[in-house]
């Protein structure tokens, strides 16, 4: 992924949009191996999100906004829509998308509880632990387990670009 190919990704902000936004500096450092998609925050706009997936051999980016004002009482536990891994308060938030096309244009938005960091393919493989959080065992395997963030993933998708 370029940075160019990034920004062309983007289904719901205009092209100008797409082209301030904040791109991760560490592109090149990822584990793309371990990532269903890209996803990061914008250090200088904490209430902007964005994600970044192939579907259907296609980028699809979405730009997401995050909501504020969540509560910091760490015995509280939140999961995250796409990879069901469970946080403390403060690592699970809203973040809303808005969609594509006429519904977009009225100020439909779609909304997901996801991990605020965006590590869920991390979480999901098993290479990133929630802080805090307790390990909740499955017996699905880690491929089982990629299948459904990937289905989670695109379902949301979906949504999105419906």
């Amino acid at each position: 992924m370029t940075d160019k190919d990034i920004r062309a990704s983007f289904v719901n902000c205009s092209k100008g949009e797409a082209k301030r936004l904040d791109l991760p500096r560490d592109l090149a450092d990822r584990p793309w191996d371990d990532l269903d998609f890209l996803g990061w925050r914008d250090p200088g706009a904490p209430d902007r999100a964005y994600l970044v997936a192939e579907r259907d051999d296609t980028l699809v980016g979405i730009a997401l906004r995050v909501t504020s004002g969540a509560s910091r009482n760490f015995t509280n536990r939140s999961m995250c829509s796409l990879c069901l891994t469970t946080h403390t308060s403060g690592g699970v938030a809203l973040m809303t998308a808005r969609r594509t096309g006429e519904p977009g244009r009225q100020g439909n938005t779609v909304g997901q509880y996801l991990c605020t960091d965006l590590a869920c393919s991390l979480y999901t493989r098993g290479k990133r632990k929630a802080p805090g959080a307790e390990i909740v065992e499955e017996s699905l395997t880690v491929a089982d387990k990629v299948a459904r963030t990937r289905s989670h993933l695109f379902s949301f998708v979906d949504k999105v670009t419906a």
